[in-house]
């Protein structure tokens, strides 16, 4: 048995407060000329929106009211309808709204006017959240190490390029090479489980090169070609 929507929950939980608090059940139907004279019945009338709330988070609720219209079969319904009225105006359970009373109303449930009341009950639709993936292995924390390495930029002939910004890709670290071609990176992280090359981007005398190297190479040198025209 699959369980009940929003407005079959909330009609069947505001019926079972109706009923300890009028000392009777109160059956769910429109009011009509064949109503239980003795009895209260209760209809759902209109569902009514409610302002939204936005966030940057998961998805919120759906919010909106559900107006029911709770109405007597006749005169020996009013003490019944009087302990609901007391009830809820006394513990503030369900908001209560005396605007029951248009002929319209009652026209077109083809039944003679009679004492009733609107009560609103609020109601919301949490969207289903997707499960998290299960964790197939035990977290595993490690400290990585932070290499600092040094190496060459030159040009043909291993002439000294000096003045070339030399950064580590994908990192905001970045220096200059000295008069004599050489540079020093500093604070680069190396896992020594997954070793692996340093992309390297040069730029400088109208150039942009990149460079893979081995941050592990004692004598890194790197040889910039001179710009083709």
């Amino acid at each position: 048995m699959s369980d009940p929507g929003p407005i079959e929950g909330a009609t069947a939980d505001l019926a079972a407060w109706l009923a300890g608090a009028a000392g009777a059940a109160v059956p769910v139907g429109p009011p009509g000329p064949d109503t239980d004279p003795g009895g209260l019945t209760l209809w759902p009338l209109e569902l009514r929106p409610v302002r939204q709330t936005r966030g940057s988070g998961a998805a919120e609720p759906y919010r909106f009211t559900v107006r029911y219209l709770l109405a007597v079969g006749g005169p020996d319904a009013l003490a019944a309808l009087d302990r609901v009225l007391v009830a809820a105006t006394t513990t503030g359970t369900h908001t209560l709204t005396l605007e029951a009373g248009d002929p319209a109303l009652w026209t077109a449930f083809g039944a003679p006017p009679r004492p009733a009341l609107l009560i609103d009950v609020p109601v919301q639709i949490t969207p289903a959240r997707q499960p998290a993936a299960p964790v197939l292995h035990p977290l595993r924390l490690r400290q990585l190490d932070m290499l600092t390495f040094d190496g060459r930029v030159v040009g043909p002939a291993e002439q000294p390029l000096a003045a070339m910004r030399v950064e580590v890709v994908g990192q905001a670290y970045a220096t200059r090479t000295d008069p004599a071609g050489r540079f020093r990176i500093v604070g680069v992280p190396h896992d020594p489980e997954q070793p692996g090359p340093v992309r390297l981007r040069l730029t400088g005398r109208g150039q942009v090169l990149t460079a893979e190297v081995d941050p592990t190479e004692p004598d890194i040198v790197i040889v910039c070609a001179p710009p083709t025209r």
